[in-house]
């Protein structure tokens, strides 16, 4: 793993270096199943290797992190069985945001919500995957808070957390991220008009297709990888 030094305001260390750990693991510079390598870290983030370390271990329950059983921690690595549960999950929960989302959102936020969405497409046009990434997720984020009830924004950002990685790569596909922005636009409108059956269908079936766009990706790397491995034999 290389990447330029990445300086990092002494305030607030500790939470600076998850926020940029967050972001190495949604943009796959550490790929799912990695080790967590301090040293490697602490020099990319220009931290000491201890820092790099210590978000870890609070990590495993917000679905980053697994623990080692020898000691440090292991990126994620989801299953298609796991994939496709947390999807189904996610799916409601995206839908039953947007459904009280479109009862509940003020003039303010829906006007924050299209805002981001106009950066988002400007983002596409210039195909910055990582600025319309974050601008999607905040977006989304943006819907569920509108829906003002906390316990359903505590458990969309635990479930969340174990799928930003997939999110991220679902986009690399042009035609895939091309069909997203489509989607976004239909649930600008449907959020627009307040329209709570229409913000229900829409999210619940832009989470089913990005479910079927993870799935689709993780079965092609295990072809490849199980064709590399047989072609290693020979």
């Amino acid at each position: 793993m290389t990447a330029e030094i990445i300086p990092i305001p002494r305030a607030a260390l500790h939470e600076q270096v998850a926020h940029r750990l967050r972001q190495m693991l949604v943009e796959n510079r550490i790929p799912p199943g990695a080790k967590l390598n301090e040293r490697e870290l602490s020099e990319v983030l220009n931290v000491s290797a201890p820092r790099c370390a210590r978000p870890s271990k609070c990590w495993p329950l917000k679905g980053w992190w697994s623990c080692c059983p020898t000691g440090g921690a292991i990126a994620v690595e989801l299953t298609e069985a796991d994939v496709l549960n947390t999807f189904e999950v996610m799916a409601g929960l995206e839908a039953q945001s947007g459904e009280l989302a479109a009862q509940r959102i003020t003039d303010a936020e829906l006007n924050e919500i299209k805002a981001m969405h106009f950066e988002m497409l400007a983002a596409y046009t210039r195909r910055d995957l990582p600025t319309y990434y974050r601008l999607n997720a905040a977006l989304h984020s943006a819907i569920n808070s509108a829906a003002k009830n906390p316990v359903l924004t505590s458990t969309y950002k635990q479930v969340n957390a174990r799928l930003q990685a997939l999110r991220f790569r679902s986009n690399q596909d042009g035609e895939k991220w091309k069909v997203a922005v489509k989607e976004h636009e239909q649930i600008i409108s449907a959020l627009a008009a307040r329209d709570p059956g229409a913000m229900r269908n829409v999210l619940m079936s832009h989470l089913n297709n990005k479910r079927d766009v993870v799935i689709e990706q993780l079965r092609a790397a295990s072809a490849a990888r199980q064709k590399n491995a047989s072609n290693a034999k020979k």
